[in-house]
């Protein structure tokens, strides 16, 4: 899946602010070169004009070795600047546009001739605007740069101010990171909206729910009769049969019984893919299906719980209840591991295998949300469901069909899809319909 770019999301990339950085130079006093070799060329005038006789030529190279020397001898300004940053909407829904106002103050006593400063935007947030400003400043002067950045799941923090300061002939430069006052850091935090009911496999908890079994009990559905006794309920007596033969017996129903369902995401930097620039990423569309699938399990009354396939310890026990859907979507909103962006720390898959056998409960299936974005994920989903953990995988496509490479990619994940199938684990392809439109068309297959 090469050609499938990683974080192909545009909202993930901010590709402006990113790029300025890199060109900037590391921190310190360095030289810029802007004069290197004027005194040198400044040189030929005055030998042309010696062995001419001609003085004008010589005045014009002594004019321009006068420069060079001052150019040579001017040093960079110490940069005594107080920055101020703050954001209209600290909290906004995704989506929304944010507008980033950024006060640069001159608290020293010498005129900075030439300032320029670049604000440190998360690499999640996409800034129509350029994050950055070129002024001079006086002393007690104040110069404002405001741009704006569409808010985008997660919690957002921004990084030193990059400030860069040159003196009048632009020979010298002093490059400086500054922490800026006010706001740092953005939490957006979307609500969860529960699809359409999710279609869950067999295994089941002791406590009554939505998912049908093969056990008598109490119900709606007849499952048979049996032998009537002591202290059963009056209305589950067979009183039609009592009537017609007077034995009494009983009517069993189907139980309908909860499940347990660990909701998780494949994080890793290999699931970052997009078929084009403009698009979410798979991680984004993955976190998509988990907040609606956590909303909707929970309003069924399953017990559910969170993780992430990823770096990091991104874990949610299973459970019910207000409190642990707020936690659920905190968790899945604003936790690091799935920020819209990879995070390139290291990540150990068989550690994490390891680890989330011990924490998931014995009963618990799972939903897994992943792009298959290679072999590992398709042995996890098999390894698990081998445990006896019933997995259901919601596949986001990240794929396209331009190239022969990101064809070939697409028919590497399709062959991945049908191992999965072939190996009795439910997949949902999820392409380009809305997640609830697939539930439904799946749930049609499935209950055939």
């Amino acid at each position: 899946m090469s050609d499938a770019r990683r974080g192909g999301d545009a909202r993930a990339t901010n590709g402006r602010n990113v790029a300025t950085f890199d060109r900037l130079r590391a921190a310190g006093v360095v030289p810029t070169g802007r004069w290197a070799g004027m005194a040198a060329l400044a040189l030929v005038p005055v030998g042309m004009g010696v062995l001419l006789r001609h003085p004008p030529l010589v005045l014009v190279g002594a004019l321009g070795v006068a420069y060079a020397a001052y150019a040579r001898g001017d040093s960079a300004p110490e940069v005594t600047v107080a920055l101020e940053r703050e954001l209209s909407d600290p909290t906004p829904d995704p989506g929304d546009e944010v507008t980033v106002t950024v006060r640069v103050r001159n608290d020293g006593e010498r005129v900075l001739p030439d300032l320029r400063v670049v604000d440190g935007v998360p690499a999640a947030l996409a800034s129509e605007s350029p994050a950055r400003l070129g002024t001079a400043l006086r002393p007690g002067r104040t110069a404002t740069l405001r741009y704006r950045v569409t808010a985008v799941r997660g919690m957002h923090e921004w990084d030193p101010v990059h400030v860069l300061a040159r003196n009048p002939s632009g020979s010298r430069e002093r490059d400086t990171r500054i922490d800026a006052e006010g706001a740092t850091t953005m939490r957006c935090t979307p609500e969860l909206e529960a699809s359409s009911s999710l279609p869950l496999r067999g295994l089941t908890t002791v406590y009554s729910g939505r998912v049908p079994t093969d056990v008598g009990g109490a119900g709606l559905e007849f499952h048979s009769t049996r032998e009537y006794r002591h202290g059963d309920p009056a209305n589950r007596v067979n009183w039609a049969r009592y009537a017609r033969t007077g034995t009494l017996s009983t009517l069993e129903f189907r139980e309908e019984r909860a499940a347990t369902v660990v909701v998780c995401v494949d994080a890793r930097e290999e699931a970052y893919l997009a078929p084009d620039h403009e698009s979410a990423n798979a991680v984004e569309r993955s976190v998509e299906a988990a907040s609606q699938a956590v909303p909707a399990l929970l309003d069924s009354g399953d017990r559910v719980g969170v993780a992430a396939f990823g770096p990091g310890d991104c874990w949610l026990a299973p459970g019910v209840g207000d409190d642990h859907a707020v936690r659920a979507r905190e968790l899945l909103a604003t936790h690091p591991t799935l920020a819209p962006t990879p995070s390139g720390e290291r990540f150990l898959a068989t550690t994490w295998v390891r680890r989330f056998r011990r924490r998931i409960p014995a009963d618990a299936q799972v939903l897994f949300c992943t792009p298959l974005p290679d072999d590992y994920a398709v042995t996890v989903a098999r390894r698990l469901d081998a445990y006896g953990h019933a997995v259901t995988v919601i596949s986001p496509d990240p794929t396209a069909d331009d190239t022969p490479g990101r064809r070939l990619a697409r028919v590497e994940r399709a062959n991945r899809v049908s191992r999965l199938r072939a190996a009795g684990i439910r997949v949902l392809d999820w392409g380009d319909e809305p997640l609830a439109t697939e539930l439904e068309r799946a749930a049609a297959r499935w209950s055939r």
